[in-house]
């Protein structure tokens, strides 16, 4: 590992220790689990892996309205 210094806001400062303490790993971890995140996100290959985790979310949901019966009642079908 590369030892490197950054600055943070105090209000960022005390949001990271807080975090640390409880999940009850060291800041340094926290921050390069975001770095890693961040360098993630910024690949092309990101938008995969968020299409892979988007799948299915609407599975088993009782809120949204059958489509394939509403597409029929605009063609008039009714069924």
């Amino acid at each position: 590992m590369v030892r490197t210094q950054i600055y943070l806001t105090e209000a960022e400062q005390r949001a990271l220790r807080s975090l640390a303490s409880k999940r009850k790993k060291a800041q340094s971890e926290l921050i390069r689990q975001a770095v890693d995140e961040f360098i993630s996100r910024s690949q092309p290959d990101h938008r995969r892996e968020i299409r892979e985790r988007a799948f299915g979310i609407w599975k088993n949901r009782a809120d949204i309205p059958d489509i394939r019966a509403m597409r029929r009642a605009w063609r008039g079908r009714g069924r």
